[in-house]
This record gives structure tokens, sequence and C-alpha cells, in this order.
């Protein structure tokens, strides 16, 4: 019998056990030599009366496996003779009051397939590794290329319209990965979830990849395989709310285990879900362990943490008050997931201004060391809505973001939740007949991927599909048999090529040295310019937000020399009216815009272009 120490109940009562994977849910024995001769299970459950099994191996009949009560704390455990691995299982939760509560297990690995609920006996040692290459050798982020690709595994892509598994998706995923040249994927949340349509954001098996598609190892398998390829893999994660199904972490024990005890606290409304307190040190062993498993076990890269204003603010409303226990929680995360491995990367999906969010925890600030920047994507998505004749009057929208572009490390994201909800695809959102909006899609796209910060879009957006993504079928692959949007995919190609091979418009991303504005006061023309600077690279940027073509413009350049236009969203390759700068620019001398030299490229329609500075 394996035994649970004092110790051990009292770090995860306390908050401070990050495997309490090892201590609970189910594992199989084995003996010296290796076999496997019972399986155990064991759950925290301190308010029940009685706690029993119900399962496959008892033909669902609790009373034949009732749980001893191994701890005064509330920690229950059973051994069952032989090895039970892919039996169904569930806790059944009799409380003081007299109900009868079937619950899957908190941690468990793996479940049935939806809509059933059961959790099921899985082995989850013993996958055998290849991806040591990228393990040792990946780097910090911050002067790298980041170019992330957010994706949706169930409608990414489909077989005769069912979902296909970890394995089967991987080898397409890969080679499609390579061919844009994305460094990292972000998985809208894998880990088990009753309902489709919540695309994982409700979970109720934070230990459990989900059956979906496919077992466990399935899912190491695709991640195996994509660090093999030198992609990294980003997990999507709901860390301050849960599920309020009945099978799952909610009530767990017939009062609000994890939860807040205060109903106007616990209660999301707005998502029909339960928000945790952290100032219960369950809540915190329970969330640290979960977040430490996916590192250990599926070796993942990173952790995107979805709503983190409701973290920072109860409710996520600051007239209710800061919730410091949630802080304090985070920075502790930020101590111990960085103390793993300095590369990590730990990102918010914030839309509130709290200050120091993504700096360290040693000079005060949360810890993540990325924050989505929905400042910047709600100002241009904004922008580029307007009608060209109008942008004039909503200059700032382009450039109020770089007042407080380096007061956090920033990822730059179109997102999932741009292109649902009656909002539109990226493309469809741009003004104008069917040239405009794929030329101010272009444009859109040549600022985003320029601009200070990393880089995150959704999936379908890479080639300018026109319908909303809809969880319920595969993108629009065929589109790419048609020629605008095959131009379209070869733009963002290129697109994605010119930012991984130009460390000018990524080494500095975080820090002003590495940008500084040439023309940021043409509101009339509606013309932005700003320079790119790396260790050993100058690159100047220059935007027209209008349809009109200026066939000189004047732009201040801050060395003397030849710049070499690398690329031009208006060529006919993809789609525009050809109007690009095929020969190298030579500079004038006088002043314009602050700097003592100037070029004078050919401005296309709705263009956006890039010079590199030759030496």
């Amino acid at each position: 019998m394996r035994l649970i120490s004092d110790h051990d109940v009292n770090l995860y009562l306390n908050g401070l056990h990050d495997q309490a994977f090892k201590i609970f849910g189910s594992h199989l024995l084995r003996n010296d030599k290796g076999d496997v001769y019972a399986t155990e299970f064991t759950v925290y459950a301190p308010n029940a009366k009685e706690v029993r099994l119900i399962a496959e191996f008892n033909n669902y009949e609790s009373w034949k496996h009732v749980l001893t009560k191994i701890h005064y704390q509330g920690v229950f455990r059973i051994e069952v003779p032989g090895n039970q691995e892919w039996q169904i299982y569930k806790y059944e939760i009799h409380t003081h009051d007299g109900r009868i509560l079937h619950k899957t297990d908190p941690y468990g690995h793996f479940t049935e397939v939806r809509p059933q609920t059961g959790s099921k006996v899985y082995d989850i040692d013993h996958y055998e590794w290849h991806d040591q290459k990228w393990m040792y050798e990946k780097q910090k982020p911050y002067q790298q290329p980041v170019l992330i690709y957010e994706i949706h595994l169930g409608s990414w892509q489909r077989k005769f319209g069912a979902f296909k598994a970890y394995n089967e998706v991987v080898e397409d995923l890969i080679k499609y990965i390579k061919s844009i040249g994305y460094t990292h994927v972000e998985f809208l949340p894998l880990y088990e979830h009753p309902l489709d349509d919540s695309w994982g954001y409700q979970g109720t098996g934070y230990f459990a990849a989900t059956s979906r598609y496919g077992s466990p190892k399935d899912y190491m398998y695709l991640i195996d395989r994509l660090h093999q390829e030198g992609i990294g893999v980003i997990m999507d994660w709901v860390l301050g709310h849960i599920c309020k199904d009945a099978h799952g972490l909610s009530f767990f024990d017939g009062t609000p285990l994890y939860e807040f005890n205060d109903q106007k606290r616990r209660e999301n409304v707005t998502w029909g879900t339960d928000n945790l307190d952290f100032s219960k040190g369950i809540t915190r062993s329970f969330m640290l362990s979960a977040l430490t498993f996916w590192m250990d076990y599926f070796h993942v890269d990173g952790y995107r943490i979805d709503a983190v204003s409701n973290l920072i603010y109860y409710l996520g409303d600051r007239n209710i008050g800061v919730n410091q226990d949630a802080i304090n929680f985070l920075r502790q995360l930020s101590y111990h997931l960085f103390g793993k491995d300095d590369r990590f990367l730990f990102m918010a999906e914030d839309s509130t201004d709290y200050p120091a969010v993504t700096h360290p925890v040693d000079v005060g600030g949360i810890g993540f060391n990325y924050k989505w920047n929905m400042g910047f994507m709600n100002d241009v998505l904004r922008y580029f809505k307007e009608d060209p004749v109008h942008r004039k009057y909503h200059h700032d929208k382009i450039t109020f973001g770089l007042v407080y572009a380096f007061n956090e490390q920033f990822v730059l994201p179109f997102s999932h939740d741009e292109v649902v909800h009656m909002k539109g695809s990226l493309s469809n959102k741009m003004p104008g007949d069917m040239w405009q909006k794929l030329a101010n899609w272009r444009l859109l796209l040549t600022l985003w991927i320029s601009h200070p910060g990393k880089k995150l879009l959704f999936m379908g957006q890479e080639f300018a599909g026109f319908s909303e993504w809809d969880v319920h079928k595969e993108l629009d692959w065929h589109l790419l048999s048609q020629e605008p949007f095959q131009k379209q995919h070869r733009f963002f190609k290129d697109l994605a090529q010119v930012y991984r091979h130009h460390p000018a418009l990524y080494q500095y991303d975080h820090d002003p040295k590495g940008f500084k504005w040439s023309v940021v006061d043409d509101r009339a023309q509606s013309v932005f310019s700003y320079i790119r600077f790396s260790d050993d690279e100058i690159v100047v940027v220059v935007l027209n937000m209008t349809p009109n073509v200026h066939q000189t413009y004047e732009i201040g350049v801050p060395r003397s020399g030849r710049y070499q236009e690398i690329l031009n969203s208006d060529k006919d390759i993809y789609s525009g009216s050809n109007q690009f700068n095929g020969t190298q620019l030579y500079t004038t001398k006088g002043d314009r815009n602050g700097f003592k030299y100037y070029i004078k490229p050919k401005l296309g329609p709705l263009a956006g272009m890039i010079f590199q500075f030759k030496k």
C-alpha cells in the first residue's frame, strides 16, 4: 500500500504542492518486476460523509468499493486488485445532508468520449520522447521571432466531417506550419471539456487530454513531432473559473471546495461558470500541479492564460476591487514555471491597464513575460474598418499604441475572438469591394508584422478567407484552389519569411531603441512610416492607408546610402496594382521628419512597403 504522508497533505492544504497528481487520482501499482498487481484510487473530499467507486469493474455497484478515509483532513483511498487500465470509473460522493454526487476524477488522465463523462484508468507514464534537441536548444523568446498560429484542432481539418485524431492531423499540420514559417502553435484548450461549442474554455478535466482526438499519448506524439520540426507548443488555459457541470470540479464534495464560498464572487453570470478562490491553499495546489503536469508530461513550451482581468479584479470589475489572492498566486506560479524553464512563454490575455503585468516578480510585477495587446487589436481594427476617406479622422488609432508599446512585453493578437459572433473574418471587416478588401487585409498584416511586439494569428486568416470561423466545420481550404486566395496565401508566406529573416523586425520588440517614427503626422494623406532597428540592420516601413497613388513621397531615414524594397503588398503577384519600387532608392541629403536624409519611394494604393538599408 502506497502511503500518503502528512507532509504531502500539508503541502496540498497550504498551496505549495506542485505534483498533487502523484498522490491523487488513479495509479497502477507495480511489483519489483514491474508487473501491475493493483490499481489505487485516491481523492480529496473533506466534507464527504462517504466516498465510493462506481466502475466497469464493479458493474457500477458502488457498495462493492467503499474508499477508506486515510487522513483526517479528508483524503480517501482504495486499492482494487488487478490491472484496471482503460476501465471507466467515477467517484460517488455521499454528503452529510443525504445527497449523492457522481464526479469525474479531478486528477484523472483520460475520460470517455463526450457526451459520456466517466474517467478512465490510464497509465500516463512510459511515453518515449524524441524531442531532446528541441528541449535543449530552444531559446528565450525576447530577441527571437515569435509568430504564433492559433488553432482550434477540431476545426482546422476534418475527416469526412468528423474530428481527426491527434496522430492523424500531425503530418499535414507540420507540413503546413513549416510552409509558412510559424514558430509556434497555440492550441485552444485541449484538456477535457464536455461541450464542443465551448471551444474548450469550460473544462472538467485539467489533467486529461481531451479524448475527442485520441489518447493522451497521441497528444504527446503530436507535440513530440512538432518539437522535432522546431515548432513550439503553447496551451490555452483557463485559470480563474471552472465549468459548473454536475460531474466536474464545481461543488466537488457538495460544498464550494475550490471555488468562492460567497455566491456573489463565485457566480460568473457572463460565462455560466464558478470563479476559483485562490485564498484557498487547495485551489493553489490544484492549479500549480495542473500546469506543472503539462510541462512535465507533455513538454509544453508555454501557456496563454485566459481572462486575466477576471483574476486581477473580482469578476473583472475594478469597482469591486483587486483580487490580491489571485495576483499572489500568479506570482507564485510565475516563480515556479520560470524556475523550471526560464525560456517558457507565460502569456496573459488581459484587457486591463493594471501595471507591471509582464514585469518579473522580484521587481514587483505579476510575473507574466507576455501580455496580449488588446488595445492594439481594438484600435487597429477600428481604424481599418473605416472607409479610407475617413481615416484621417482616426489617425491616433495607429499612433496611440506606440505611447505604451514598451511599458509591457506584448503579443499582437488577431485571435479567434475577432472572427466569430458576427464580427466577420479579418478580410471581411475591411471596407470596399473585393480588391480593396484584400488590399486592406495585406496592408493590415504588413502593419501587424512590422509593429513592435510578437505576433499571433488565428487559423484561416492567413489566406484571407471571407467566412467567419465555424467550430462545426473545417477551414475553407477549398479557397486555396482559387487564384485570389492563392495570391493572398503567397503574400502571407512572403510576409512571414521577411519577418523571420530580418532581425530588425523582432530583436528589440520590447525596447524603444528598436523603433523610431519617421512619418507620424500626415493625417491629411493617411501615410505612416517608421524605422525598425536591430544590432546589424535597419528597415523602413511605409504604410499608405488610402487608395491614392503617390509617385514620390519623401521619407526621412537615419542613414545615407541605398534602400532596397524587400516587400510590397501592392505587387500583382498578390493581386495588387503593381505600383512597386523595383530599383534601389538612393538617399537625398536634407532634413525630413527629424532625419538628415530622405528617400522618395512610390506609394501604391492601400500599400504596405518594407525597405532594407544596404550598407
